[in-house]
């Protein structure tokens, strides 16, 4: 055997002993890894699909007042409403309401490292 075998083989070896170390080292927590990946995906897809539901009802909701006063039966206060909304809807109250969000759902759960990009993926492909 040449000295260029002989190194490729130990190079070889060393790999596939650092692989096998690698994965003896993570086997452990492998299945809290699933459990917590496919548990934030079905969160994040569940809470997409819910919010789809939210927002047809909001809309529904929406086209009916506006319907309401049109006809004339009430009388809507944009404004007003305006007023109330726009904090609700600011860049730091959303960010906090997600940041809460999470922070909710990943509370004593020993997988949230999993959990948070399962849950990313849910949402997109909800």
């Amino acid at each position: 055997m040449s000295k260029a075998t002989t190194v490729t083989q130990t190079a070889q070896n060393a790999a596939q002993s650092a692989t096998n170390n690698f994965f003896d080292s993570i086997a452990p927590y492998l299945g809290q890894i699933s459990f917590g990946a496919l548990a934030g995906f079905a969160t994040g897809y569940a809470l997409k699909k819910i919010g789809r539901t939210a927002i047809v009802i909001f809309g529904l909701l929406f086209i009916t007042i506006q319907f309401l006063a049109y006809l004339g039966v009430v009388r809507v206060d944009w404004l007003r409403i305006q007023q109330y909304a726009d904090p609700l809807l600011s860049k730091n109250s959303l960010q906090g309401f997600f940041n809460g969000l999470t922070g909710i759902l990943t509370n004593n759960v020993p997988f949230a490292g999993a959990f948070i990009p399962g849950f990313l993926l849910g949402l997109r492909y909800g």
